[in-house]
């Protein structure tokens, strides 16, 4: 019995510097504007907008830290959870699979982009698992391990002939 696991998370380079820049001009904004007594900007925002607004950008940031994207191929089926909007996995048995392949595809033009899109969910690149359901509600799945998720998903095509 092969199985395939595979957590992804947000990791791209260029993320992480906008998300670090932004949070730490809002911080020095924060301690510049109530510690030095420095208005920051031509127009500095009331301290309590100031404060209340670091923060949201500080969650937002650490929701990016958290998320991930989780996949397991097994005998039972496809599951995957975008953590933590997904607490739970969502499963795609194998008797609700007409076909599946690992493909190639372009994430802004094809689904808009990548996180939760429609019927996509991905962290980065432009590989996925595509599954053809039976009830026609087709899922893409991101990869960044395109020949083991290959690989297994052979072996239960094979199985399921």
């Amino acid at each position: 019995m092969k199985i395939f696991k595979e957590e992804q998370r947000f990791t791209q380079w260029w993320l992480w510097i906008l998300l670090i820049t932004i949070n730490g001009l809002f911080l020095y904004g924060t301690y510049q504007q109530l510690f030095l007594k420095i208005p920051y900007g031509d127009n500095p925002m009331p301290n309590s907008m100031l404060i209340i607004t670091t923060l949201v950008l500080l969650c937002f940031t650490s929701f990016f830290y958290f998320t991930k994207l989780e996949t397991r191929i097994d005998e039972h089926g496809i599951h995957y959870r975008f953590y933590p909007i997904n607490l739970n996995y969502k499963k795609i048995p194998w008797k609700d699979i007409n076909e599946v392949n690992v493909i190639k595809y372009r994430p802004i033009t094809d689904y808009g982009g990548w996180g939760i899109k429609g019927n996509a969910v991905n962290v980065k690149g432009n590989i996925g698992i595509k599954i053809y359901t039976k009830d026609n509600k087709n899922k893409l799945i991101g990869t960044q391990k395109e020949n083991e998720a290959r690989s297994v998903l052979e072996t239960y095509k094979l199985k399921k002939q």
